[in-house]
């Protein structure tokens, strides 16, 4: 477009009297440079629109990595924190409790969400999403994958702030055993059975999961922006009331990413091996059938979306559908 310009220019310049011949307008150098300028432009213009179908094809991957950090910096650090600063070497106070515990992940679910774009930031709900409401499997696996990176960064990132309070608090330098991998990965309580952390996980991951479900249910009309705020009072209100008996994981990437994280600085194995894979069976296994058990109930009894694996299956039919199909259609 910009050579039809010029030329368009140099025809009417012409026709007002300048001598210039048809043979010197054709060899005159400018038109050529004007040419590339036209390349250069359409180069920059080709870059741009790659970066901005990369930004794009990223934007949601980007977002759960990010958001899932944020969970994991803002709780983690809120653990360290507490439990740290209970060794009177560290502070001289001890900084927050069972209460300042609950509202910190409050907090840290609010803000990763903010930070997602309105994201998972948390396999099971992933899973869940993509089971019963129709959530593209293709983008599974790469939200799983950024969710365990970010909160493998995440953790690294809060490791890195306090590992000279740990040093404090473990009785020296590298040292590093059971009494402070709580405050990384989740691990239940003296007394609880394998039977009863099992259900205690699964409980509080379907409480996790009725409130998002509530909060992004249309006919609800909750505004956009009070989505994390709701998420907020849903976890303090699991933490309260059922977080101390398991450390309330809710999230396999919030638990599996910072437990490998405590794994490759010293921690060993035993964050693995502690009460027969734990784990597995409560933190990721026991999580995601809370979340997709509290699916399919609010699904099958209240949600009314046409977008629900159960108003697929047994909604109301439109007529085109049981009609019988006439004889020119067929």
């Amino acid at each position: 477009m910009a050579s039809q310009s010029y030329f368009h220019d140099h025809s009417s310049g012409k026709a007002k009297g300048h001598s210039h011949d048809a043979h010197y307008v054709e060899s005159t150098p400018t038109p050529r440079l004007s040419h590339d300028s036209t390349l250069n432009h359409s180069q920059e213009q080709r870059k741009e629109n790659t970066f901005t179908r990369c930004r794009s094809a990223l934007s949601e991957y980007a977002g759960e990595f990010l958001g899932t950090m944020a969970l994991c910096i803002i709780g983690i650090g809120v653990n360290c924190q507490v439990i740290l600063s209970n060794n009177p070497l560290v502070a001289a106070l001890p900084a927050g409790n069972w209460t300042s515990l609950s509202l910190g992940w409050g907090a840290a679910i609010a803000i990763g969400v903010w930070i997602s774009g309105g994201g998972h930031i948390n396999p099971a709900v992933t899973l869940a999403f993509a089971a019963w409401r129709g959530f593209s499997w293709k983008k599974v696996p790469g939200y799983i994958v950024a969710q365990m990176l970010g909160a493998l960064v995440g953790s690294a990132i809060i490791y890195g702030n306090y590992v000279h309070a740990i040093d404090i608090y473990e009785g020296g330098r590298g040292i590093r055993t059971m009494k402070t991998a709580g405050a990384f990965g989740t691990f239940p309580a003296p007394f609880m059975t394998a039977a009863s952390a099992f259900f205690s996980e699964f409980l509080g991951s379907a409480m996790l999961l009725f409130g998002i479900l509530v909060m992004t249910d249309k006919k609800n009309a909750v505004p956009a922006w009070f989505v994390p705020v709701g998420l907020f009072i849903t976890l303090f209100g699991i933490g309260a009331g059922l977080g101390f008996e398991t450390g309330f994981a809710l999230n396999p990437a919030r638990d599996l990413g910072p437990r490998i994280l405590t794994a490759m600085v010293g921690y060993g194995g035993q964050v693995f091996s502690t009460r027969n894979q734990y784990w597995l069976w409560c933190p990721i296994i026991a999580g995601c059938l809370g979340a997709q058990v509290a699916t399919l109930v609010y699904d099958l009894f209240i949600y009314e979306g046409t977008d629900s694996v159960i108003y697929k299956m047994f909604g109301p039919r439109s007529r085109d559908d049981s009609a019988p199909a006439s004889p020119a259609m067929v």
